[in-house]
């Protein structure tokens, strides 16, 4: 096998239904020896694997990161030295806050070869479920990709001076950050009126969508029961979404609280 050049596959596994892989990415799991996969990605799209082949979990959740991304890049180069046929399967889209382009740099500087595999991305898929067209004619016409984290920074992240020109703005992992997401935005000029949506587990059996304005959204910060991975979806644009059967984001308990 070492005679034979290895090769690695970086992978879209998709949002969690299993039929929004696609059939390129289920293709290359029936062919590859071994199967290097998230923890965010569903046990039955990892099955879907040739039979026989190796299952290695590097999975990182909520910030307990069990294998770190030196260690990944490694495992992958030493996977294709040995001639192994390798599909590196990563929830949503790989070239999305996957961390890609780590992989493929310690892949080129180790001589493998690869190529990408797109997926279907956590806010293609929220935005599908929830019924929320990301971009509308007259509306808002950009759409940005954004992750909650940078949110911690003192400065005013890019995003929110593109939110203030009509985008709609998808932010991941933002739930515990969400108070800062909304601080920030409502403080760059942004209407506390603007419309939210909020999706847990998008594309999963579990699926909850969460409806509300920007000035509501700190409340997600402090909702410790919605614990699945969630995507924020800022913007005017909502507001034409169907969100008649969403959850409110502020919960009926507390909002009959604030108003006593």
């Amino acid at each position: 096998m070492a005679d034979e050049p290895g090769f690695v596959w970086l992978a879209g596994a998709g949002p969690g239904a299993e039929d929004l892989l696609t059939l390129r990415a289920q293709r290359l799991l029936q062919e590859a020896d071994v199967i290097v996969h998230d923890a965010l990605v569903p046990a039955g799209v990892v099955s879907m694997g040739r039979r026989d082949a190796e299952r290695i979990s590097v999975g990182k959740r909520k910030g307990a990161h069990s294998v770190a991304q030196t260690e990944i890049c490694d495992l992958l180069v030493e996977l294709g030295t040995k001639g192994l046929k390798v599909v590196r399967l990563k929830a949503g889209d790989p070239m999305i806050f996957g961390r890609a382009a780590e992989e493929m740099e310690a892949l080129r500087a180790g001589g493998i070869g690869f190529e990408i595999v797109p997926g279907v991305t956590a806010a293609f898929a929220a935005a599908a479920s929830a019924q929320i067209p990301l971009t509308l004619r007259g509306v808002a016409s950009n759409l940005v990709f954004a992750t909650g984290h940078n949110a911690k920074s003192e400065t005013l992240p890019d995003w929110a001076g593109l939110a203030l020109k009509g985008a709609t703005v998808a932010v991941y992992m933002g739930r515990t950050v969400a108070a800062a997401v909304a601080d920030k935005m409502i403080g760059a000029g942004l209407k506390p009126q603007t419309p939210v949506a909020v999706v847990e587990n998008a594309a999963h059996a579990d699926e909850r969508l969460f409806a509300g304005t920007l000035s509501e959204l700190a409340v997600l910060s402090n909702r410790a029961e919605i614990e699945g991975p969630v995507l924020i979806v800022i913007g005017e644009a909502v507001g034409h979404a169907a969100l008649h059967k969403a959850e409110t984001l502020v919960p009926l308990d507390v909002a009959r609280a604030a108003v006593a």
